[in-house]
């Protein structure tokens, strides 16, 4: 049976090419690129496709193989790696949502203490989140602009990337722009043996500015939370808010 023509050329694609052109997609698309037909069906459910996959969201899966004492979801891979990608989006996904599900109920009031804000930062840490768990999980439109800002931080102070690399996430996400207002409260300073009033203080900034470290006073105060001199923290979001 003779061949198409489309089939011939697909057919004569070299891996490389292949693992190019996936590279340049998201998983949801590779997933619909599978649904092309058999050529392209095989090629994005090959375990190479998706080895690259898991250890382009996962860097540290690259230490896999070099230790022995690793929890079950990181034993070393030698094949089955959508099976395992699968798997361990779902756990991550699960663990976030809890993460993202308290945080909305202690915004019901509309605002976030800097004490439950830091803590789903910290909670983040403990999960080992990469660069694309956040933009996959928390860059997202629909959530509140706190749980955006939560992941944000979790980016810049903690897995260390670069301002302008996270800015192209936030606005391929379509949230660069949304705002946050931080107040703070400060003990009032000593004048002449007495204290005076206690100071308050308020920054509106977008997640844009925040990954750019443009209002620096405000990141500090976040980023340290109520110690010191700093009395409380609250942080809500912008309002009105940032036009996207």
């Amino acid at each position: 049976m003779s061949m198409k023509p489309s089939q011939g050329i697909q057919s004569s694609l070299p891996d490389d090419i292949v693992l190019k052109i996936v590279s340049l997609l998201q998983v949801q698309d590779v997933c619909a690129l599978g649904s092309c037909c058999r050529f392209w069906r095989e090629s994005c459910e090959s375990d190479c496709i998706w080895e690259f996959l898991a250890r382009e969201r996962w860097p540290s899966l690259s230490l896999f193989n070099q230790s022995r004492t690793l929890s079950p979801t990181q034993a070393p891979i030698s094949k089955g790696w959508r099976c395992f990608y699968i798997k361990r989006h779902k756990e991550i996904a699960g663990m976030v949502a809890v993460v993202t599900e308290s945080m909305e109920k202690n915004l019901l009031t509309g605002s976030l203490e800097v004490g439950d804000y830091l803590k789903a930062v910290g909670d983040l840490c403990t999960m080992h989140l990469g660069f694309k768990d956040v933009q996959m999980l928390l860059f997202k439109l629909q959530h509140n602009v706190l749980i955006n800002l939560v992941g944000l931080h979790y980016c810049m102070y903690w897995l260390g990337v670069p301002g302008e690399k996270v800015v192209e996430a936030l606005q391929s996400c379509k949230i660069s722009k949304r705002g946050v207002c931080i107040k703070w409260w400060k003990l009032g300073r000593l004048f002449y043996g007495f204290r005076m009033r206690d100071e308050s203080h308020s920054r509106r900034v977008s997640l844009e500015d925040f990954a750019l470290a443009k209002e620096q006073e405000a990141l500090v105060v976040l980023q340290r939370g109520a110690i010191y001199e700093v009395l409380r923290v609250q942080i809500s979001a912008a309002d009105p808010p940032f036009t996207p």
